[in-house]
């Protein structure tokens, strides 16, 4: 895997690779065999497509693979988990809010793709709401403040890690899944918050990520529960803190990244929810919320999310409630975006 850093693709280059992704899907569907319009009362008949904007391995993939066993079952269908990555989500996103409003192509987007994509860029060649069809909420993900025991065998808390910061202005550094992502921005916070000054450094995804912090290239790394939990249960690395306003259980002994580092009303956690076309059917868009409302509601997949992802399962995880979280939650990003000088430029 990759260890160098990674450095951004301006934003004429993000375009052209999502105009590109969909120049390929307008040409496929001019290219197919027109399909005979399917009454919305006898769907599915057919294999449905949960796409994801982010390698496989990563938290959406996890969770599609996931939901997609339970999701079959349910409604009788194989389910086919696709990623198409890029542009931090975009392409897939593209390919979901092209795609035909039938009911067979679905999105497992994000914070990230749905919230924080619409401040990063400049443009987008969707529109983040009204080309999307909410379908339901699918739990809160936090992240993780991980540092490498082997690097750093001396920092065993925040307020260490607070203090060689204050003591080393600027010189110490922590890995993102990206520029804008998630991580970045619990770090630009976590920063603000601590009054210390770090540097940033963001890289292709994840698993380059982890091997930067693991390698020892970079100091710490906010990284999303999912992929960090196996790490700390293993030893490979130390979890100073979780960014969520709670405990999450699947490790019940780390505390707070509010708690922790004494950075009072810090929360940096994001979601997933399942999204589908815009205009489509209001049968298809109750039938699908219905069935995934009740895989994820399983003691088995709330265990599975609680004790294994760190995911907290969703109070409500309807599509008004989906609906009015992502409406708030783009202006909440885009506050955070502008302080974090994040930028794909």
């Amino acid at each position: 895997m990759l260890r160098s850093t990674f450095k951004l693709r301006s934003l004429s280059a993000t375009v052209s690779t999502v105009a590109s992704a969909t120049a390929l899907a307008v040409a496929a569907a001019v290219l197919a065999p027109a399909a005979h319009a399917e009454d919305p009362a006898k769907w599915p008949t057919r294999a449905i497509t949960i796409v994801g904007g982010f390698p496989g391995g990563a938290g959406t993939d996890l969770y599609a693979r996931k939901l997609g066993e339970g999701l079959s079952k349910e409604l009788g269908v194989p389910i086919i988990a696709d990623n198409r990555t890029g542009a931090g989500g975009n392409v897939a996103s593209d390919v979901v809010a092209r795609a035909p409003a039938d009911g067979y192509t679905f999105l497992l987007g994000t914070a990230g793709t749905h919230a924080i994509n619409a401040a990063l860029y400049k443009s987008l060649a969707f529109d983040v709401e009204k080309d999307f069809t909410h379908i339901a909420l699918l739990g809160d993900v936090p992240n993780v403040l991980l540092v490498n025991p082997k690097k750093h065998p001396e920092i065993k808390t925040c307020g260490d890690l607070i203090a060689q910061a204050k003591s080393k202005p600027g010189v110490l550094n922590y890995a993102s899944t990206g520029n804008g992502a998630s991580g970045h921005l619990a770090g630009a916070q976590f920063a603000h918050g601590a009054d210390i000054k770090v540097t940033h450094v963001p890289y292709r995804g994840q698993g380059p990520a982890m091997t930067a912090l693991l390698s020892g290239e970079v100091d710490f790394f906010f990284n999303q529960s999912a992929p960090s939990v196996p790490a700390v249960k293993s030893g490979q690395v130390v979890a100073l803190g979780v960014t969520t306003a709670q405990r999450i259980k699947a490790l019940p002994d780390v505390p707070t990244v509010a708690e922790a580092c004494n950075i009072k009303g810090y929360e940096s956690s994001t979601w997933y929810g399942l999204f589908g076309p815009a205009k489509l059917p209001p049968e298809i868009q109750k039938r699908m919320s219905e069935a995934v409302i009740k895989v994820i509601s399983t003691p088995e997949f709330q265990a599975w999310l609680t004790d294994l992802q760190g995911i907290q399962p969703p109070a409500d995880p309807s599509i008004a409630a989906f609906e009015r979280i992502h409406k708030a939650d783009i202006k909440r990003w885009a506050d955070i975006v502008k302080m974090s000088g994040a930028t794909v430029d």
